[in-house]
């Protein structure tokens, strides 16, 4: 209101101004008095209007009813000023009849301005309904670029956000119902296995040395449950980066190799040559050497199972382009193509998958364990056999 009085006084100054000019001072107060009152009241109108917007209806109605008040507003202004004897009868009927051809021409013009404002309200609803019907490929396309086409990118940005979040959220739903129907398969068999062997030990059905392989076969199954157990509750921790183990200036080719030997006796009951390719220099990352270990202990147990007699295996660590970089490559049969994208995937065993003979979890802890590293885990296109890469963060030079 206190904008609108501002607006109505220097309105009125100006037009009494440039009238007193003419007519001296006289005439320029009772310009300044007939204006004062005609630009009161139609302001009053307007606030009224704008204050009743939703009675008024469409866009459209509102641009008639702004246009007729300006218009009314100068036709009071000019029979006010017939009424005081300062404007002629003759020049008034001139001045309404030009106010009014002008102003029916404003009002149309008004009614030009709204369509394409009405046309791009109207897009900008119909987009919206679509999003609440579950549509999200809408865009909302506007014809100009004004407050409504700002709004208008708003709302595809945030349609766009929706759409993401919502994928995000199916394929977390998608996996927790992989994940829970996974669990249920890896805890039902040991369970059952473990059922039928109590049973027969308890009904007394295996005597001596029976009894004992069936209990050691009953420890077995409890063992593989407990690792089940370990694995699942370690996946969820790193995932929930619930992570307590501190970094330090490791040598990551002396892990390499410390990996490399702890396995040589698994690779020579399989018949597998594994070897170590380590920079005589060394090189340095920023690492937990227990988990790091845990990750080179993983990926070299799966080359070894998936690479046959007389095949090898290779463990490098190198400083590349992406930090500290390590590879475990073999020459097996490698990964069938459908099973790549997913070999990092809980639960994940393809028939050409290295996730190992366990429930599918080696793989995701690795994967999970160089995420918390701040690193990547990927697999190295190979013509032949497969590789496993992974890079971590090199230690900052020692001053």
């Amino acid at each position: 209101m206190r904008d609108s009085l501002l607006v109505g006084t220097l309105a009125s100054l100006v037009g009494a101004a440039l009238v007193g000019t003419a007519h001296g001072v006289e005439g320029a107060l009772i310009t300044l008095l007939l204006l004062a009152v005609t630009a009161a009241l139609a302001l009053v109108l307007g606030h009224a209007a704008a204050a009743n917007r939703g009675r008024l209806g469409g866009m459209r109605r509102q641009f008639i009813v702004a246009a007729a008040i300006g218009t009314g507003a100068i036709l009071l202004a000019v029979w006010s000023g017939v009424a005081a004897m300062f404007v002629s009868r003759h020049d008034a009927i001139v001045v309404t009849a030009m106010t009014a051809a002008m102003g029916a021409v404003a009002m149309r013009a008004g009614l030009l301005l709204s369509r394409g404002a009405v046309d791009d309200a109207r897009a900008l609803r119909d987009g919206l309904r679509e999003v609440e019907g579950g549509a999200r490929d809408v865009r909302v396309r506007i014809g100009a670029r004004d407050e409504l086409a700002d709004v208008a990118g708003a709302a595809n940005r945030m349609i766009a956000r929706l759409g993401a979040e919502e994928a995000a959220r199916d394929r977390a739903d998608r996996a927790r119902r992989r994940l829970v129907a996974s669990v249920s398969h890896d805890l039902r068999t040991p369970l059952a296995s473990l059922r039928l062997l109590v049973e027969s030990v308890e009904d007394g059905i295996v005597t001596g040395a029976d009894r004992d392989r069936y209990l050691r076969q009953m420890s077995s199954h409890v063992n593989t449950l407990s690792a089940l157990v370990d694995d699942l509750f370690e996946l969820s921790r790193l995932e929930a980066g619930d992570v307590s183990w501190s970094l330090h200036r490791v040598e990551v080719g002396g892990l390499v190799s410390d990996a490399v030997e702890s396995l040589r006796v698994h690779a020579n009951a399989r018949g597998v040559r594994v070897t170590s390719d380590v920079p005589p220099g060394g090189v340095d990352a920023e690492a937990n050497p227990e988990q790091v270990q845990r990750v080179l202990a993983n990926l070299i147990l799966n080359a070894i199972h998936h690479t046959p007699a007389d095949g090898s295996v290779t463990v490098r660590a190198s400083l590349g382009d992406r930090g500290v970089e390590v590879e475990v490559a073999d020459t097996g049969s490698g990964i069938a193509a459908e099973a790549q994208a997913h070999i990092f995937e809980p639960f994940f065993r393809g028939d050409d998958s290295r996730t190992g003979d366990g429930a599918g979890l080696g793989l995701a802890i690795a994967h999970a364990i160089v995420a918390a590293h701040g690193g990547d885990i990927w697999l190295e296109p190979r013509e032949r056999g497969t590789c496993i890469r992974f890079n971590l963060r090199p230690a900052p030079a020692v001053a």
